[in-house]
């Protein structure tokens, strides 16, 4: 999603502003952060403070600092670091451009949350050549209020864009070379915007509308909470000729104590009973996760509770971080008795084993022809690299790039963070 609004905040200046390739060469340096973890949100302070030379060269230079931080921290964030010319929040990118050309009297913070202003200012402008997988930004903010997650502060409540805009955004980018669409959202599958006759759509809904675009050859959703994953969409991923067989759903702990204390609304027999549907129905499907080590009141038993949910699930992908205490959540009023060494240890048993599940799908490719979708060069020469339609990075050699936007690839070879293969 982050990707998706820098994206679109430099699209909004392109008419007064042209990206450089270095801070010295810029008039306007904009960062933006993320507030989901206590060590990105510091990051932020360190980036701007190598800027205070620029700065003191040159009086003209504006320094902006977008997302969530600028939307957790806001007037604190200018007593922190004078350097700051203006903070905007997630929800007010579409007044970027008048930041930039001094229209509003001077005023340096921009927190309101108009996210409907914002999605018709900047669903509309896409207009260089698009890569072959975008992103479309369908729903943001979340009404679930996880005790771990800043995201309901941040973000907002949930907020679905209109069906027409989202699918006039993806016509556009289907015109400019996109093949593939991402649909983004912090809880993208409780998706409920409207269609022209007002009526309320589901995700299902609009993704059978998004098949329709003749060009666009793929689609996926992410990310997801195993609450709003309904019938309608599991059933979509059987039926379906272009969503992707892949599936991220968070499930954060395999403890039903943790869970309950992170106030995600399941139990870890809800989550399995879900993955159980899924695969029966998509029996190839690739399964995502992310998961929180070290949560407070986590004790040995709870770990070893998610270690045998992640030994049941098998899951292709994983994301996995120590707990991350953010003010204003009620888990950072819990006192967390857990080591740091602790924590660690933890983590890395638990990414051992998903990295070796990890390493177990993409071997289940080895001699399989699978289409991949051209993304570029990779770090070697002659290398390119790719994604096939479960989300794995594929690399190939070739003496040269004349080929279209989507190979055949024979795997040769794979490990756990992509697959080896070679032009059919």
């Amino acid at each position: 999603m982050n990707v998706y609004d820098s994206d679109r905040m430099t699209d909004l200046v392109n008419n007064n502003y042209s990206l450089v390739k270095t801070p010295e060469a810029a008039d306007a340096i904009l960062l933006n952060t993320c507030h989901i973890r206590e060590k990105a949100a510091e990051k932020v302070y360190s980036e701007i403070g190598k800027y205070s030379d620029l700065k003191n060269s040159n009086k003209n230079l504006k320094i902006v600092v977008a997302g969530c931080v600028a939307q957790a921290e806001g007037k604190a964030m200018l007593h922190r670091q004078p350097l700051i010319d203006a903070i905007i929040g997630p929800q007010m990118y579409h007044k970027l451009p008048d930041i930039l050309l001094n229209k509003l009297n001077d005023k340096k913070i921009f927190l309101d949350f108009e996210e409907e202003k914002k999605f018709k200012k900047i669903g509309a402008i896409r207009k260089k050549k698009a890569q072959i997988s975008s992103f479309i930004t369908i729903q943001e903010g979340c009404d679930k209020f996880c005790s771990f997650c800043v995201v309901p502060f941040t973000r907002g409540a949930e907020f679905s864009r209109n069906l027409e805009d989202i699918v006039q955004e993806a016509n556009t980018l289907s015109d400019i070379g996109c093949r593939e669409v991402i649909l983004l959202g912090q809880n993208v599958n409780a998706y409920h915007g409207v269609n022209k006759n007002n009526i309320q759509i589901s995700l299902a809904k609009l993704v059978m509308e998004l098949e329709k675009i003749e060009k666009i050859d793929r689609i996926s959703y992410t990310t997801s909470h195993p609450n709003d994953m309904t019938e309608e969409l599991i059933e979509l991923h059987a039926t379906s000729k272009k969503l992707n067989p892949y599936l991220h759903l968070p499930v954060q702990s395999g403890s039903d104590v943790i869970l309950k204390n992170m106030n995600r609304k399941y139990t870890a027999k809800d989550y399995l009973k879900i993955i159980d549907k899924i695969r029966k129905r998509v029996p190839d499907i690739a399964i995502s996760s992310d998961f929180i080590v070290g949560f407070p009141g986590e004790t040995k038993k709870d770990f070893n509770a998610t270690l045998r949910l992640i030994e049941q699930v098998n899951f292709a992908q994983s994301y996995s971080f120590k707990y991350s205490k953010r003010i204003g959540t009620r888990a950072s009023n819990i006192d967390c008795f857990i080591t740091e060494q602790e924590k660690n240890e933890r983590l890395q048993i638990l990414q051992k084993i998903l990295n070796n599940q990890k390493k177990q799908f993409n071997m289940s490719f080895l001699d399989k022809e699978v289409d991949v979708f051209f993304k570029g060069r990779a770090k070697k020469n002659n290398q390119f690299r790719g994604t096939t339609k479960w989300m794995q990075t594929a690399i190939f050699e070739c003496d040269d790039e004349r080929f279209g936007n989507k190979v055949r690839l024979k795997i040769n070879n794979a490990f756990d963070n992509c697959l080896m293969g070679e032009l059919v």
